[in-house]
């Protein structure tokens, strides 16, 4: 869930001049800062690095940011730092990216569903640390402020799972299978926890669903490597 707010970008020409060179980009931004850019000449340069995929960069130029943000701008300082922590978490350091949506939190003084979406992504970040409890206390709190969201669902149905807690798994996809019939990532956590629970017929059909759902995306190629695993063969939509 990489939530970079390109519109955020400060510069009329910045996200242009990133799709053209992002390494010529970042050191413009970089020089901009220099001349008195503030803030928004360390967001471009953090998206700079993000369309390159140097993800430790692009966060601490998005910590920077938020640290450069007036005191009434605290809606602009949580953004940014949950712009940090998406790249602390792509960048594999999800410690780092708890303690930037901590900040999040903090300093935007958030509530209702942004304050949600937030829970959402430190939930993330939670399991990626290994912190089932914290990311569990999350997702109760992203179920409650953003019920509508099916992502919320099937977070909650994952962890879950890896719990041990088939019941509540079971309960938590087929929420979030409500609000997202068609998504092949709910489809293959349905097949991966009917699979936990010892019901194979029904892995093999929520797999399957996956692959027709949204063929040829990252879930439906899990899908078909279950499958495989299962000895089901090929699942292309038809057979």
């Amino acid at each position: 869930m990489l939530l970079f707010l390109l519109a955020q970008a400060a510069q009329p020409s910045c996200t242009d001049q990133i799709a053209a060179d992002p390494v010529k980009a970042a050191e413009t931004a970089n020089g901009w800062h220099e001349r008195g850019g503030g803030a928004l000449a360390r967001q471009c340069a953090a998206l700079a690095y993000v369309a390159q995929e140097r993800w430790a960069e692009a966060a601490t130029a998005f910590e920077q940011a938020a640290r450069e943000t007036r005191p009434e701008e605290q809606l602009a300082s949580a953004n940014l730092w949950v712009q940090a922590g998406n790249a602390r978490l792509a960048g594999a350091d999800p410690h780092a990216a708890v303690t930037a949506f901590d900040r999040a939190l903090v300093a935007g003084q958030l509530s209702g569903p942004a304050k949600g979406e937030i829970r959402l992504d430190r939930a993330r970040a939670n399991v990626a640390a290994g912190d089932t409890a914290a990311a569990r206390a999350d997702l109760e709190e992203a179920l409650r402020l953003v019920p509508e969201d099916p992502l919320a669902w099937l977070l909650s149905a994952s962890l879950a799972r890896r719990m041990d807690q088939l019941d509540r798994a079971q309960a938590d996809i087929a929420e979030a299978a409500k609000r997202s019939p068609d998504d092949a990532s709910v489809a293959l956590e349905a097949g991966r926890i009917a699979l936990a629970a010892g019901s194979l017929p029904a892995a093999r059909l929520a797999f399957a669903a996956a692959i027709k759902n949204q063929p040829g995306s990252e879930a439906a190629k899990a899908a078909q490597a279950e499958l495989d695993r299962l000895g089901a063969g090929a699942a292309a939509p038809g057979r």
